[in-house]
């Protein structure tokens, strides 16, 4: 198996390393198959090129592409850069990318679609994701419930679908849970490593970011591991074994 780049963007030790071993559990992924950097404290190698890797996978994190540049930290606002910086490598190429939930983000914004505040943002917790037709066609979902939960929480999302992209999973509230630009960038709004103790970890640490009311966190950890939460890692699952 290749080599996979992972990219996170969390500040928060805790929740970087709780998600790094998500994806490599959910992802089926040791060590020695990755090369993890954290952006919030490390600088991308000069000369790092994402298609020396079998693929890249962009975790996700407190910031915001929408938000007006003066509104991002100075770490929010490296990290925004180092990841968009090597987009152009990875959507000309059509070289294999995962982006969860800031991805989408990351990708909408390199595509010059609309990415805001404006509609669609979801509470943390569950959401039910819908598979629509080029979902059904595509190889990460063929054969997955047409629906199925996935966790999430996010203030900012796709207000359009990117040219070029094809629309594979929507929900009620986020029409736009994930897409794919030519036959191998993925992007999802959801997270799909993340299952219920995941989310525990990242209710405590995120307590007080303004996802959801501070004193509501434990009845958000109550529902998070009442639901069934189980498909989203069958689609990291499948990313890795496709192209690593």
């Amino acid at each position: 198996m290749g080599q996979f780049l992972i990219l996170q963007l969390r500040p928060e030790t805790d929740a970087s390393d709780d998600e790094y071993a998500a994806i490599l559990a959910k992802g089926g992924l040791r060590e020695d198959q990755c090369h993890r950097i954290r952006l919030d404290c490390e600088d991308l190698p000069e000369g790092l090129d994402p298609r020396d890797f079998a693929g890249v996978i962009v975790g996700g994190g407190p910031g915001c592409v929408s938000d007006a540049p003066e509104d991002k930290s100075p770490v929010e606002a490296r990290i925004e850069r180092a990841v968009l910086s090597l987009m152009p490598a990875i959507t000309g190429s059509d070289h294999p990318f995962m982006g969860c939930c800031y991805g989408i983000g990351i990708l909408g914004a390199h595509l010059e679609a609309d990415v805001s505040k404006r509609r669609y943002g979801e509470p943390v917790g569950p959401t039910d994701c819908e598979v629509t037709e080029d979902g059904a066609r595509d190889p990460l979902l063929e054969g997955l419930p047409a629906r199925f939960q996935a966790f999430v929480g996010h203030k900012e999302a796709l207000q359009e679908l990117p040219h070029g992209c094809a629309h594979l999973l929507r929900s009620a509230p986020c029409p736009f849970q994930m897409v794919r630009f030519g036959q191998n960038v993925y992007a999802t709004q959801f997270h799909p490593e993340a299952d219920a103790k995941v989310f525990e970890t990242r209710i405590g640490v995120y307590r007080n970011h303004g996802y959801f009311p501070p004193e509501t966190a434990n009845d958000l950890i109550a529902m998070c591991h009442a639901a069934d939460v189980t498909q989203p890692e069958i689609i990291l699952q499948r990313f890795v074994h496709r192209y690593g």
